[in-house]
């Protein structure tokens, strides 16, 4: 590992490894939850440790939300890390807004308004830094100015899902007697895997808890 690619990794090796850590600075706004996440991440690390120190440098608050670091400004989500299985990602919830003025952003499925870049060295990170902070810096800019992406009333339900919705009528019923907003986190959730077979996983393991009539985050 190379710490100083990105400035921001310690090591400990007492424990017979490497594990990362936040810079001294930005202990105190280190989440403990977002800390086992990325201890725990099978890849992208060093990666995730890359992008969660320049997200830790600027005035977002550090979460883990939807089993991912989320970053959120007065309670509003703004950005998510996502660790896939050939990259990592910087997600920006409301990415449609953003200049990008290089065409650095793509879009994830089929959602609306989110963006994001991918990324698969800690090197790519470093050398993308600046640009990384002007964006994040516009999102947070987005949210301060209480900006909303215009959003279409249909949701775009992944194949699976409405496979699902197809074979327990019920099942649909209850989702679509779910606010917007609790449909918007399942769909998010679900949309998000880039092979089917995880996404149909997460649909199945959500099932119980939908037909609850809860949100993704409740208890």
């Amino acid at each position: 590992m190379n710490a100083k690619r990105t400035g921001a990794l310690s090591t400990d090796r007492a424990s017979g490894g490497c594990t990362l850590k936040p810079r001294v600075g930005e202990a105190d706004k280190a989440n403990r939850e977002v800390d086992g996440f990325i201890a725990a991440a099978p890849k992208w690390r060093e990666e995730l440790t890359a992008l969660r120190s320049i997200l830790l440098a600027s005035e977002l608050t550090e979460e883990l939300k939807w089993g991912e670091p989320c970053y959120t400004l007065d309670g509003k989500n703004a950005i998510i890390l996502n660790s896939l299985k050939e990259s990592c990602a910087l997600s920006f919830f409301k990415g449609a807004m953003l200049k990008d003025i290089h065409g650095t952003l793509t879009r994830p499925g089929q959602h609306q308004s989110t963006r994001w870049i991918k990324f698969t060295s800690a090197g790519e990170i470093a050398e993308m830094k600046p640009l990384v902070e002007a964006y994040i810096r516009e999102a947070i800019e987005s949210e301060k100015a209480g900006l909303q992406v215009k959003r279409v009333t249909k949701l775009d339900v992944p194949e699976e899902l409405q496979a699902s919705f197809d074979e327990f009528p019920g099942f649909k019923a209850t989702f679509e007697g779910l606010t917007p907003g609790r449909q918007r986190a399942y769909i998010y959730h679900f949309s998000t895997p880039k092979q089917s077979k995880t996404r149909e996983a997460r649909i199945q393991k959500c099932m119980p808890q939908i037909l609850s009539g809860k949100g993704l985050l409740d208890e």
